[in-house]
């Protein structure tokens, strides 16, 4: 075929240069403008450090009714994040240690003015700055670590694009059959590295392809299919995404324990089901079913003996995650154990340790310690009693709160939106009859990972954005009708479902 029939063939694609080297090919995704070093503030960043330092002032000034002080304190606290975060008036990472340190100093016991002094009661219900501090070595910190340490491994042993290799070759021919392959890599990668890896590595395969399709709607179709995806594909393990983890980590310091392979049994099939509709509908609004696309890919494994030792070690890993009620050691401790191997085994060293994303980690942390303050001061509370929630009912309660977490994840990041709902949706469903606490929590989770409708929602979306293959409308039109009806899904369909194959 000729170009004009959309007849694409790809280079070689190399897992590594040489079979007995590891390769390192270092990802990364867009920075946000808070990121950036240099440039100044932009204006929504200037506003968002006057009104965050207003907000923040205010609960001290002016007395909050029904609210104790320990609870107004933590009430500035929450509201200079929610300012912080949606502005993104500072790093991210730096409105969670912020939120750390200001818990410590403001509500902790022993604060400074103590808020507690002469009530008893109040000074009991303090808890130690220690409390606070450990949301930095959280037990989902360690799960995450070993999430982490697997997806760096897997990028420096060029295990991913390999699999990608391999995994894409029966999707040769029809372009509707190669994107199905494109989004299935993706969606099996994702859960078990970070989406911004996954989808870098899967561009790095697919970029010749898309220079070749002379359709423009089919390449859009294309390069729209991948970052879709590695969204999707996240939600399906609790190391596949942040939102995830913050879910997991708020659940645990309530005393509900999600394991491993719960999580994936209450998460996977909603997002295999929702990949393959995604995929029918990229291929209604952009793929024509004349297209064709032939791939020519060629897996070049590393062999060498510490690549050996680290597909092993992540085969184990994950293993042991998936079989965690069989063997009963904790999905957190075995997070734990491929850093230990890899590292004694001299597998991975100190500069993959640098390496790692760890802003990542300390925003989990800083949304772990915003609930811990929140139920600690009696904010939670207060929240409940502030708004008619009990007339909602369960259902409208998991409604309403996806919905707000499906809007905030659109405009902010997905983690820092996840920091700010999930901790306010554990105190509503445990303050309310009838509402099932962790069918919440993971519901708002899984819903602020939806949020995909533009550029800034998500860095694989940026990352597309940023090959010129996509517009913003074609963007902001598919990650409308995904994300609006998946959460749809999500928050009537899901728990009922959860419900009754008995999973809370």
């Amino acid at each position: 075929m000729s170009p004009s029939d959309n007849y694409a063939t790809s280079s070689p694609a190399k897992g590594a240069e040489s079979a007995g080297k590891p390769v390192r090919r270092k990802l990364r995704g867009p920075q946000t403008p808070s990121d950036q070093q240099s440039g100044g503030l932009k204006p929504l960043q200037k506003i968002g450090i006057g009104l965050g330092a207003v907000l923040f002032i205010l609960p001290f000034f002016f007395d909050i009714p029904n609210l104790d002080e320990p609870g107004e304190r933590m009430l500035s606290i929450f509201l200079l994040a929610i300012v912080f975060w949606v502005t993104e008036a500072v790093p991210l990472t730096a409105t969670a240690v912020l939120v750390i340190i200001l818990e410590v100093l403001l509500v902790a016991e022993g604060a400074i003015f103590d808020p507690a002094a002469g009530d008893a009661a109040l000074t009991e219900a303090a808890l130690p700055a220690s409390d606070y501090f450990a949301a930095l070595a959280n037990p989902v910190i360690i799960l995450f670590l070993g999430g982490f340490m697997i997806a760096d491994g897997a990028e420096k042993y060029g295990l991913d694009k390999n699999i990608a290799a391999v995994m894409l070759k029966p999707f040769s021919g029809s372009a509707r059959s190669t994107v199905l392959g494109l989004m299935l890599i993706t969606g099996i990668l994702s859960p078990f590295m970070s989406n911004t890896a996954t989808t870098a590595t899967m561009f790095a395969v697919v970029i010749p392809i898309l220079t070749a399709i002379k359709d423009k709607k089919a390449r859009t179709g294309v390069a729209l299919s991948i970052p879709l995806a590695a969204n999707v594909g996240g939600i399906a393990t609790p190391v596949g995404t942040p939102p995830n983890a913050i879910a997991v980590g708020a659940l645990e310091s309530n005393g509900i324990h999600v394991s491993f392979i719960d999580w994936m049994i209450m998460a996977t099939p909603f997002a295999a089901v929702i990949l393959i509709a995604s995929w029918v509908l990229l291929c209604l609004l952009f793929i024509p079913r004349s297209a064709r696309i032939e791939l020519d890919m060629t897996a070049n494994w590393n062999t060498s003996t510490k690549a050996k030792i680290f597909y092993a070690t992540a085969a184990l890993t994950i293993l042991l995650w998936m079989t965690e009620p069989l063997h009963g050691i904790s999905s957190n401790t075995v997070g734990f154990i491929p850093v230990a191997i890899l590292l004694c085994l001299r597998v991975m060293d100190g500069s993959d340790i640098k390496n790692m994303d760890w802003p990542v980690l300390w925003l989990v942390s800083g949304g772990i310690a915003l609930g811990t303050g929140i139920g600690a001061t009696g904010l939670d509370a207060w929240l409940v009693g502030s708004i008619g929630w009990e007339t909602l009912g369960g259902v409208g309660v998991t409604v309403v709160l996806c919905l707000i977490g499906l809007g905030f994840a659109n405009v902010m990041s997905h983690s820092a939106a996840a920091n700010l709902l999930v901790p306010v949706a554990i105190s509503l469903a445990m303050s309310l009859d009838g509402v099932d606490t962790a069918i919440v929590a993971i519901a708002v989770a899984i819903a602020c990972s939806l949020g995909m409708s533009l550029p800034i929602s998500t860095p694989p979306n940026a990352i597309a954005y940023s090959t010129g293959m996509c517009s913003v409308k074609d963007m902001a039109i598919l990650g409308i009708i995904v994300g609006t009806v998946s959460t749809a899904i999500l928050a009537l369909a899901m728990p009922p479902l959860w419900n009754m194959m008995g999973l809370v």
